[in-house]
């Protein structure tokens, strides 16, 4: 069987169609978030906004890829539930997390706080119901999230967003009156990476359904400020900073202090080329021409990732480095391998091996990659994957499936993304759906783009 038909084989049967309809929740809306590690819905059930918006998006993507009437109706389920549980309506804004019936809830701390991260993911959902159903509800609700998080969130002095929100939508760090009990209270007042990131992603998305003037200017900004500043020089993102972007690092601190710290202070190879195809994503949905800074850029993470984090013995991406003081080397901190990374990995070598065919290291790694994941991810009996890799954590093996931080987004997108980069016109969907041969189309258009950009940045 070839690649392409088993990682098609992987989505239909021991993904997309192991989750949907099994976490539909009909009784109080919206999906299910835990999983045991046989796929059985467990006892305890929050919902948070992140993995709430994601079943929407995957389902949205998935139900066009497989021409599903199913996943249609699956992803239009989750509407209900963030308009009318998730949204608050007093003050606005999607609450980080509820309980199973859409009130309170204590899991985590986040009780009724809110994140811009979280929220970025309900604009990302919506904004993909909408490019499938076109209910104006979604768009609507989309677009009020954007706003929302322009009034309460944008740092007009610096750029960029402020992560910690209280319910009525107030940004706070350590030093302010308010103090959170939350589990990420550790980052509380930095600017990062990881909602930056998202907010691109998001951002892109909505703009291609709702071609607005504001939404462009900061789909751009955040694009360059990613670009130019999150990421260093060397080619990782840096993880957080203060409010005017200088970045948080205890490279030079007591080895305690930074020991204690690495949280704050590490590279995360698999959001660095994650980062690499959202950024691509972002300058192309702009439609800017000629964009080689961010092709250089793009590159330049990937590279940095599999000089640096690539495990040449067993293959698949160490899951976080670490520069030292005084040491130009990166060295590796947490040699595990998570399934997001590794997901992650699969796309953007396999892109990148569309983009610069002449360079043949990224096909081979991605074969190398592929080969992975089956052997130590995929769970071929009871179906989705590990949460890590059993090479290295082989408890992973009787672990849950699903949380609110694992579902189907980042797999479900790696092996749609491949699939279409894999199919010509004799392969299976291309042959039966249009939905997929008009994505197809558009994803080869996404490629061509790239490719001659390549041209001109060699020539530069």
């Amino acid at each position: 069987m070839g690649i392409q038909k088993e990682m098609l084989n992987e989505l239909k049967s021991n993904l997309i169609y192991k989750w949907y309809p099994l976490v539909i929740d009909k009784q109080y809306g919206g999906y299910f978030t835990n999983l045991a590690y046989d796929l059985s819905l467990m006892k305890e059930q929050e919902k948070m906004i992140v993995t709430q918006s994601r079943h929407m998006w995957t389902t949205s993507k998935a139900a066009k890829f497989l021409n599903s009437d199913m996943l249609y109706e699956s992803a239009l389920h989750g509407l209900d539930f963030l308009k009318n549980r998730m949204w608050d309506e007093r003050y606005g804004g999607f609450f980080q997390i509820r309980s199973r019936e859409g009130k309170l809830s204590d899991a985590e701390g986040w009780f009724e706080e809110k994140r811009t991260y979280g929220n970025a993911f309900a604009i990302y959902g919506l904004s993909a119901l909408y490019g499938l159903t076109k209910n104006n509800e979604a768009l609507e609700l989309a677009i009020e999230t954007f706003n929302w998080l322009e009034e309460h969130a944008y740092d007009p002095l610096y750029k960029g967003y402020f992560q910690f929100l209280t319910r009525e939508g107030k940004p706070f760090g350590k030093n302010d009156s308010y103090k959170t009990k939350a589990t990420d209270a550790v980052e509380a007042g930095y600017k990062d990476q990881n909602s930056s990131i998202h907010l691109l992603e998001a951002f892109t998305e909505l703009y291609g359904v709702w071609r607005d003037e504001k939404v462009r200017q900061r789909l751009e900004e955040l694009l360059i400020l990613i670009r130019d500043t999150i990421t260093h020089p060397k080619g990782y993102l840096q993880l957080f900073f203060e409010r005017d972007w200088t970045p948080v690092s205890f490279r030079y601190a007591a080895p305690e202090i930074r020991d204690a710290n690495y949280r704050l202070d590490h590279v995360s190879f698999g959001h660095d080329y994650e980062t690499a195809f959202l950024m691509l994503e972002a300058s192309y949905k702009l439609g800017l021409k000629n964009d080689a800074a961010t092709l250089y850029a793009a590159k330049k993470m990937l590279d940095h990732a599999i000089e640096n984090g690539w495990d040449a013995s067993s293959a698949g991406f160490f899951d976080e480095g670490y520069y030292y003081y005084a040491e130009g080397e990166c060295k590796i901190i947490k040699d595990t391998k998570n399934w997001w990374a590794q997901a992650e990995a699969l796309n953007a070598l396999l892109l990148f091996s569309k983009i610069f065919p002449n360079e043949k290291r990224y096909y081979k790694l991605f074969l190398q990659e592929w080969e992975y994941v089956k052997k130590y991810l995929i769970d071929h009996e009871h179906g989705d994957w590990y949460w890590g890799s059993l090479e290295k954590e082989p408890h992973y093996k009787t672990a849950p499936k699903g949380t609110i931080w694992k579902a189907t987004y980042h797999n479900g997108r790696a092996l749609m993304n491949c699939i279409l980069m894999l199919s010509d016109e004799d392969s299976e969907l291309y042959q039966s759906n249009d939905q997929f041969r008009e994505l197809k189309s558009e994803f080869d258009d996404f490629i061509n783009h790239w490719q001659k950009a390549a041209v001109q940045m060699a020539e530069k």
